[in-house]
């Protein structure tokens, strides 16, 4: 009888260790799954202790990029420091980030997000859906970078750790896009640093030093929730021009350079040393025309003039920062691309048959101020001598850029020829700056922005770009390049958009 007790006990005691083992297995499986728990993960120990050197101009003022307007701060620090909900690629395409997967409504207002399992920020923080949540709120009420791209957010929920949804008022099929960038930060809310000076970010690389208008210091987050960065230190050095950059280079002072300045990279490429590659870029090289009433670029016929006027093709086939002739507000690398190169043909005998309707002919024009960019004062007077061609006597005025693009602001000016980085956007509402109205544009933008899925966001955006691009709003002339130069042994950079968007955790040096 004791025996048969005793044999009872122990049975009952298995059974009671294995239902809590059991339970405990259960319970880690159920809190990895909904993000409640973190596992410790190792470092290799064999990881890179070499350093990437970047040589680049316009220094941040700040490392708050929550509130500084600079897009200086977004290039250094986006997708190295801070991650976003959703990311871009190397060919402006959206793809995972903070969340791993989404999916979207048939009516295009609810986003349902599901995140990575075992995230973390570099200062060791768990970051799941609740930092997400915050974030959001954080950007809408304080109105930081990126809060305009969430006007029609009416709600942000986390039904778990997991997931995020967020449900909008209207359709925004650009939201997507707009969560890949400031909008789309995720911030630590355990986190309370001087956000100047310093960065709480979950990327592969932290801020570890700030010398305002030198240099920033990104060192590896061996913390890092993914794949870690390939090299142990990314020193971002700030010159003051291209040809500062290629000194810098030759002198063995960086290893990395990325410019939009053909001429710096010139120095460099031959050189048996160093790698040169180009790469396509969102700015458009335009010439912009004052539609104001009061100009004679209120007219659409005289617009028209001045594409058929001026040899787009010849231009981007010869300017050394051209990737290709463009036609049309969007670039190849922005969703609703199609080549409009064909709109307007290179035909001056079309354009002075133009000229010819008007009643005082070429007069009707007066003299043109051009105004273009120091950089771009060689282009200018390629463009002026095709308008003089057909009759149009234009005057070449050069600036430096920052007042060009201040007289285009304010109106100052006839026509002027412009390094854009602004989106199509531009012309979509008659509240732009080149004053620029059409109706029948204007619908098709609000069409496009009333889209509920991608597929036709992108087919009613070539419709309103064809539209603008008829009524020769602009001249669009070429999308610009982008330059990168690294010393041999150096791969893994980032080739298109550098002049705006620079990840660098792939980088890697031999």
């Amino acid at each position: 009888m004791h025996r048969q007790k005793k044999t009872a006990l122990r049975s009952w005691l298995v059974f009671v260790a294995t239902t809590v083992i059991l339970s405990l297995i259960a319970w880690l499986g159920w809190s990895w799954t909904e993000g409640t728990i973190t596992l410790p993960r190792a470092t290799p120990s064999n990881l890179s202790t070499a350093s990437l050197t970047v040589g680049l101009t316009d220094a941040p003022q700040s490392l708050d990029i929550r509130t500084d307007t600079g897009d200086n701060v977004e290039r250094a620090l986006l997708g190295n420091v801070y991650e976003t909900l959703v990311s871009r690629d190397d060919n402006n395409k959206i793809v995972a980030g903070i969340a791993k997967s989404w999916t979207i409504s048939d009516d295009g207002l609810t986003y349902d997000f599901t995140l990575h399992r075992g995230m973390t920020f570099a200062n060791g923080h768990k970051l799941d859906s609740a930092d997400v949540v915050w974030s959001m709120q954080q950007i809408v009420k304080n109105k930081y970078q990126g809060a305009t791209a969430l006007a029609d957010l009416a709600s942000v929920a986390n039904p778990s750790p997991t997931k995020v949804t967020l449900t909008l008022a209207k359709p925004d099929p650009t939201l997507l896009r707009a969560l890949a960038g400031r909008a789309g930060i995720v911030y630590d809310s355990e986190w309370n640093g001087d956000y100047a000076t310093q960065t709480a970010g979950s990327g592969p690389l932290e801020a570890t030093a700030f010398d305002k208008g030198a240099s920033v210091t990104l060192t590896r987050n061996d913390h890092y929730w993914g794949d870690l960065a390939g090299v142990q230190t990314v020193t971002l050095k700030y010159y003051a021009n291209g040809d500062a950059l290629a000194k810098a280079a030759l002198n063995g002072d960086i290893n990395t350079v990325f410019t939009s300045d053909a001429s710096a990279v010139k120095q460099l490429d031959g050189q048996s040393s160093w790698q040169v590659k180009s790469g396509t870029s969102t700015t458009k090289v335009m010439l912009a025309l004052n539609n104001d009433t009061n100009s004679i670029f209120s007219d659409a016929q005289a617009r028209q003039v001045v594409r058929y006027a001026v040899d787009a093709k010849t231009i981007a086939a010869s300017a050394s920062d051209s990737a290709g002739e463009l036609g049309g507000p969007i670039g190849p690398l922005e969703p609703g691309y199609e080549d409009l190169t064909n709109l307007f043909p290179f035909d001056q005998v079309k354009a002075a048959q133009m000229i010819a309707f008007f009643a005082t002919g070429a007069a009707f024009f007066g003299t043109v101020e051009l105004v273009v960019p120091t950089e771009y004062q060689s282009l200018g007077e390629t463009v002026a001598g095709y308008l003089r061609s057909v009759g149009i006597d234009t005057n070449v005025q050069a600036a430096d850029a920052a007042t060009v693009a201040q007289r285009v602001k304010d109106g100052q000016y006839t026509m002027a020829l412009l390094a854009s980085d602004a989106d199509a956007s531009e012309f979509g509402t008659s509240d732009n700056v080149f004053r620029y109205t059409n109706g029948t544009v204007q619908d098709a933008y609000k069409s496009a922005m009333a889209a509920t899925n991608d597929a036709d966001y992108q087919s009613r955006m070539k419709t309103f770009a064809k539209t603008v691009s008829q009524d020769a709003a602009a001249d669009w002339l070429y999308s610009r390049k982008t330059f990168t130069a690294a010393a041999k042994g150096i791969d893994g950079l980032p080739k298109n958009m550098t002049d705006d968007y620079l990840p660098l955790a792939k980088a890697t040096v031999k």
